[in-house]
C-alpha cells in the first residue's frame, strides 16, 4: 500500500507540478533577467547616456573580424602573404596625371601638339605609390564657399603666371595671403563676366542670361574655361557648365575648376574627338581658348557640331578677330572669314557679331546638310549614338539620323531630357 502510494505521488506530481515550484522557477527568471540587464546597462553609447546591448558590440566585432579575413583570403588566393604597403611618391610625381607623360609621347613619336593629348598605351606603369599632396595643401571650403575663396597652397600657380593671365576669365581673382578669392555672384562684378554673359544672351535674341533655360540651353561646355568663373556664373543660373582645357603640368585650368568644385576634365582639340556622345551640347563656348578651328580642313569645327544639338550655340570671342570696318551685314575682312566659310558649310547661320565676339546657331533641318553647293563637307556613311571615346577626328557630319536629332527649342525651360533622349538611354515615358 505504502509503494503505490508513493507511485501515485510521483505520477501526480509529474502530471501536475506543485505552485511552489512554478513559483522558485519564475522568481529564478526574474533574477538572471535583472543580472543581464545591470551587465548591459555598463555599456554606454558615445554620450554615455543610452545603454548598448552587448550584441550590437559583438556583431561589430563580428563584421570586422569578417572583413579581415576576407582581405586574408584574398590576399593568399593571389599569392600575397601580406598586404602591400604603398610608400610616398618622390616630389617628381607630385604633378602626375595618368596617361599624361609629354616626355615619353615625344620619345613614342607623337608630335605637332599631339604629345599633350592622352596615351595610355605609351606610358610606363612604373612603380605604384602615393602622391603627395602640395606641401600646404588643406581640405577645401565647402560648397557653396569653396567656389569663390580656394587655398592658394592647393594648386600650382605662379605669381607670375597669376600677374599675366590676360584672358577674361582668368582675371577675376584677388590673391589674399593663403587664399585666391573670386568675385562672388552678389559682389562686384570684376572684368564684366556678368555683361559678357548678358551680351551672349543678347546676340542670340534673348533679353538677359536669366532667359537662357527658357531658350532651351541647359549644358555649356567651357573651352579653355581659365579659371572657370563664367561656368560658375552661369551655375548660379542653373545651367551646367562642363570645363574642358589641355593638360598642362603647372597652373592647370582643369584643376583650378575642380578645386572650386566646378565640373571639369583634361581634354584636347588635336587629333581625338572629345569624350562626349553626339548631340550632347545646347551651347558651345570658346573665349581665346587658343584652337585654331580653321585648321585641319574645319575638323575642329566639325567637332563641335558634333557635340552641339540642333539649334545650338556656338559662342566664339578672341582678341585677334578685330574687324577692319562694317557691320555684320557689310563686307569686312578678318581672320574669321575662313571660320565663316566652314560655318555656312556645315549649316551654321551666323546670328551677331559685337566687337570680337560671335554667335552661330547649327541648323535644326537635318536635310540642310544634304542641299548645300558642291564640294560641302560630306555626311558620314555610318551615323550611329555609340560614345566617341579615342576615336579619331572625323572629317564628315554625324548626328543626322540620330533618335536624339531635336530642337533645344522644343522643350520647355524645366525638362531636362527630350522623349527621344530618354529612349536613347533605355526609358520610356
Amino acid at each position: 500500500m505504502r509503494s503505490s502510494g508513493s507511485n501515485q505521488f510521483l505520477v501526480n506530481f509529474r502530471r501536475k507540478p506543485p505552485l511552489n515550484w512554478i513559483l522558485l522557477c519564475f522568481i529564478s527568471v526574474l533574477a538572471l533577467i535583472a543580472i543581464f540587464s545591470s551587465s548591459s546597462s555598463k555599456t554606454l553609447d558615445a554620450f554615455g547616456s543610452s545603454p548598448i546591448p552587448d550584441i550590437y558590440n559583438t556583431y561589430r566585432r563580428l563584421k570586422e573580424q569578417a572583413a579581415t579575413d576576407i582581405l586574408e583570403i584574398r590576399s593568399l588566393s593571389t599569392g600575397i602573404t601580406h598586404p602591400k604597403e604603398f610608400d610616398l611618391c618622390g616630389k617628381e610625381r607630385e604633378n602626375y596625371v595618368p596617361c599624361y607623360n609629354v616626355t615619353e609621347n615625344l620619345a613614342a613619336g607623337f608630335h605637332n601638339g599631339e604629345e599633350f593629348d592622352r596615351h595610355c598605351e605609351v606610358s610606363r606603369a612604373g612603380s605604384r605609390c602615393l602622391a603627395r599632396p602640395p606641401k600646404d595643401y588643406k581640405i577645401p571650403l565647402r560648397w557653396p564657399a569653396g567656389r569663390d575663396v580656394i587655398w592658394s597652397g592647393n594648386v600650382k600657380i605662379t605669381k607670375d603666371q597669376f600677374l599675366s593671365s590676360g584672358s577674361m576669365t582668368k582675371r577675376l581673382m584677388l590673391l589674399e595671403e593663403n587664399q585666391i578669392a573670386f568675385h562672388s555672384e552678389d559682389g562686384i562684378n570684376i572684368d564684366g563676366v556678368k555683361d559678357y554673359s548678358r551680351q551672349i544672351a543678347e546676340m542670340i535674341g534673348l533679353g538677359s542670361d536669366a532667359e537662357f533655360r527658357q531658350a532651351g540651353v541647359h549644358t555649356v561646355l567651357d573651352i579653355g574655361c581659365g579659371f572657370g568663373s563664367l561656368g560658375a556664373h552661369l551655375l548660379s543660373l542653373n545651367l551646367m557648365t562642363v570645363c574642358i582645357a589641355a593638360y598642362e603640368v603647372f597652373g592647370s585650368q582643369v584643376q583650378m575648376a575642380l578645386e572650386r568644385g566646378l565640373p571639369a576634365m583634361i581634354g584636347n582639340f588635336i587629333s581625338r574627338q572629345l569624350p562626349y556622345p553626339s548631340l550632347s551640347f545646347d551651347m558651345v563656348h570658346c573665349a581665346q581658348c587658343g584652337i585654331s578651328w580653321d585648321e585641319k580642313d574645319g575638323a575642329f569645327l566639325i567637332e563641335a557640331d558634333r557635340l552641339l544639338k540642333p539649334g545650338g550655340y556656338f559662342v566664339l570671342t578672341s582678341g585677334s578677330s578685330k574687324s577692319q570696318g562694317g557691320s555684320l551685314n557689310g563686307k569686312r575682312k578678318n581672320v574669321f572669314t575662313p571660320v565663316e566659310d566652314f560655318a555656312q558649310n556645315i549649316c551654321w547661320s551666323l546670328l551677331a557679331q559685337q566687337d570680337e565676339t560671335y554667335a552661330w546657331q547649327k541648323t535644326t533641318d537635318a536635310h540642310c546638310y544634304a542641299s548645300r553647293k558642291q564640294g560641302a563637307i560630306a555626311l558620314c556613311k555610318e551615323d550611329y549614338d555609340a560614345p566617341a571615346y579615342y576615336q579619331p577626328l572625323q572629317s564628315c557630319i554625324s548626328g543626322t539620323t540620330s533618335k536624339r536629332w531635336a530642337s533645344i527649342q522644343n522643350r520647355s525651360s524645366e525638362s531636362q531630357l527630350s522623349s527621344a533622349e530618354l529612349e536613347v538611354h533605355g526609358n520610356s515615358s
